[in-house]
């Protein structure tokens, strides 16, 4: 593959995995639009990492936080802090790893990647982020958040498995319903989004990294490496304007890309 095409990979799914407009309808749209290439799942592996690798750094310290509750959880120390994180991002992600595996067993996942139901789901689930985004916040931290609303959480998340939801968006959208500010309701989206990346870059991996060679193993690295770079820049800055700015500019995007999508699909 191509330079041009890996650093134009790269930099869709870094630019676009955090900020809620959708990662996974922007790499369909890719060669569906332009012709191009598809990635294969090797690609699709390579990004997740890159992006998994930018959210852990920054998040880091949560990141870490999380991890060793993990080893709370299993030595039976439940009530510590980070036994608490570890569970619930835990259990917001169960949701999307059935909900996932119920759309690839049952097939119904490739009748979703179409440019219809992308053009859809971004002007619908825009409008309704930019619904959510009205609400007033609560005064609750992001710390917190409790199992109850992690199931729920988990449920706004799963939604994202429609191509042209966004993840981030779903998460962010579920938290600013419960009263969290944006700031928190990001943070939380983002955290969620660790193990939820993970489980799907796992899914993705099985079958093909064996397979590589060393040509595709050297795209993968560059990939890889270049979305790191752009996922971490874009969410620095969302989480900087986000002190300043609303989810508006990303709605207005979603509501322009969904109409131009769903113009092509039935024009």
């Amino acid at each position: 593959m191509s330079l041009f095409h890996l650093i134009l990979l790269a930099l869709i799914q870094g630019l676009t995995e955090f900020l809620p407009i959708s990662s996974s309808a922007h790499l369909i749209l890719l060669p569906s639009l332009t012709g191009l290439q598809d990635q294969g799942r090797l690609l699709d592996v390579a990004v997740h990492i890159g992006t998994l690798g930018a959210v852990i750094l920054y998040f880091r310290e949560d990141a870490g936080r999380a991890f060793v509750g993990l080893f709370h959880l299993a030595a039976g120390r439940h009530r510590t802090p980070q036994a608490r994180l570890a569970l619930l991002l835990s259990v917001a992600t169960v949701p999307v790893v059935l909900f996932g595996l119920f759309l690839e067993l049952s097939g119904i996942a490739d009748s979703l990647r179409s440019v219809a139901v992308i053009g859809w789901a971004m002007l619908i689930f825009g409008l309704v982020l930019y619904w959510t985004d009205r609400k007033e916040a609560s005064g609750k931290s992001h710390t917190d958040w409790t199992l109850r609303e992690a199931v729920i959480l988990g449920l706004w998340q799963a939604l994202a498995l429609i191509p042209g939801t966004s993840r981030s968006g779903a998460a962010i959208s579920g938290a600013r319903v419960m009263g969290y500010s944006r700031e928190d309701s990001a943070r939380i989206a983002m955290l969620m989004s660790i193990p939820a990346i993970l489980a799907s870059g796992t899914y993705l991996a099985l079958g093909v990294v064996a397979d590589a060679d060393y040509a595709a193993a050297k795209d993968a690295a560059i990939a890889a490496g270049l979305a790191f770079v752009a996922a971490l820049l874009a969410l620095s800055l969302m989480m900087r304007l986000l002190k300043t700015v609303s989810f508006t500019p990303y709605v207005i995007y979603r509501v322009i890309l969904g109409v131009g999508l769903l113009w092509i699909a039935y024009g």
